[in-house]
């Protein structure tokens, strides 16, 4: 009897998945743990092993298809089942139409049919290409088998498929409409019309906008911010970085996770009618994607040294942008930390992830003129913005956690 392979669900909060490659073609044999195919949930990439040996008989689902938790995705045929058999009774057509009213449900129809084209067109391995690279360049005329990809674990984005449509003459990408002020109307197309180009919601990208609109709306979140004089800071990375190499964020996330162990009530979150405490300490970074971002977590960061610390950021950045996380490696923060330095931003207003009490943004370093010890000299300072949720933590101790995190960053612990 044939067996179904499933979509599965890895957590509670998974309801779908996005098909985004197979691994083996119908009709060829598969071993049991053997992986099958690989499928994008809101928060990493995860490969799917057979749950039994046999052949495989067929695909229910095109590549990039959205498909619930727990529909089957994939059909085994047994040791001597006639695999052509059970192919004939799934049909040829069927698939396809199944896989685009399942996306059309979840806003990417255009996305379902340009998945099963190229999957009908391809042959040999197959790679990790985003659903609106398929539709771009299905729009462009561009071969997917020639265009490298430049995206985690090299999948081909977007931008990939453009670069090639206009490397070899073909129609460039649209270009950005001008601004406008909000008096000047939008210019008409020749139809009348204004142009509208509609970039599909990757699982990615559609968890994000759920979470952050359900966080706010589900939380009594305030900002404070304050410019911190961390001289000191810049000053200890110079010493310390011929030892070992690592970030300001490195020093953040040592400061912060001792911070938070003085100051519980951060470390804390608000749910069934009682502020709970969290006996771990488990900061999370925001890590920056092509299509999002995603908080890989550093579980016991006030038990590692800075140099732990350092290596454990490095190790679970390279996996966040190959799309190798697993799903321990992204839950259970206490605390998160995003840093929007590197892109010269000095202040933000963070918003919290579900289930946590605060968020700290941080800024760019920046030298200025500053009061020292009665005098007017240059300084490094940054701005921080700590995020919190009211109900369960005032101010004043907020600003006293941020206050112990500036000195700690500075001066480690006393």
């Amino acid at each position: 009897m044939a067996v179904e392979v499933t979509m599965p669900k890895f957590g509670l909060t998974m309801h779908e998945g996005t098909i985004q490659r197979f691994f083996k073609h119908p009709g060829e044999p598969v071993a049991a743990g053997e992986p099958l195919y690989e499928v994008e949930t809101e928060k990493v990439l995860y490969v799917v092993e057979a749950p039994a040996a046999g052949t495989l008989a067929a695909w229910l689902y095109p590549e990039g298809a959205v498909v619930a938790c727990g529909l089957a995705v994939a059909l085994l045929a047994a040791p001597g089942e006639d695999v052509s058999a059970i192919a004939a009774r799934v049909g040829n057509g069927a698939p396809a139409a199944r896989s685009a009213q399942e996306s059309a449900a979840n806003g990417g129809a255009e996305r379902s049919a340009a998945a099963a084209a190229e999957q009908s067109a391809a042959t040999g391995a197959r790679r990790a290409i985003t659903p609106i690279a398929r539709k771009r360049a299905a729009e462009l005329g561009v071969n997917l088998d020639l265009v490298a990809g430049s995206g985690p674990g090299g999948r081909v984005t977007r931008e990939d498929v453009e670069r090639a449509a206009t490397a070899k003459g073909a129609e460039p990408p649209a270009a950005p409409a001008p601004m406008r002020s909000p008096a000047t109307p939008a210019a008409p197309s020749a139809a009348g019309k204004p142009t509208v180009r509609t970039l599909p919601l990757t699982a990615m990208r559609r968890t994000i906008a759920q979470r952050m609109h359900a966080s706010l709306s589900a939380s009594a979140q305030l900002t404070i911010t304050t410019e911190a004089d961390v001289s000191a800071a810049v000053e200890l990375r110079e010493r310390l970085k011929t030892q070992f190499d690592f970030t300001y964020s490195d020093l953040m996330i040592h400061a912060v996770a001792r911070a938070l162990t003085r100051h519980p009530r951060m470390n804390a979150r608000f749910g069934d009618g009682a502020i709970l405490l969290n006996d771990e300490v488990n900061v999370g970074l925001a890590v920056a994607l092509d299509d999002g971002l995603i908080v890989p977590v550093i579980a016991g960061a006030n038990r590692m040294a800075l140099k732990e610390i350092a290596a454990r950021t490095r190790e679970l950045g390279e996996r966040a942008r190959a799309g190798k996380l697993t799903l321990e490696e992204v839950g259970g923060g206490t605390f998160t930390i995003t840093n929007l330095g590197n892109y010269g931003i000095d202040a933000f207003t963070p918003i919290l992830n579900a289930g946590e009490t605060g968020i700290l943004g941080v800024g760019r370093i920046v030298e200025k003129p500053a009061v020292w010890r009665g005098e007017i000299t240059r300084r490094s300072m940054m701005t921080l913005s700590l995020t919190f949720d009211h109900r369960a933590i005032d101010g004043a101790p907020s600003a006293a956690f941020l206050r112990t995190v500036v000195e700690i960053f500075n001066y480690g612990e006393r």
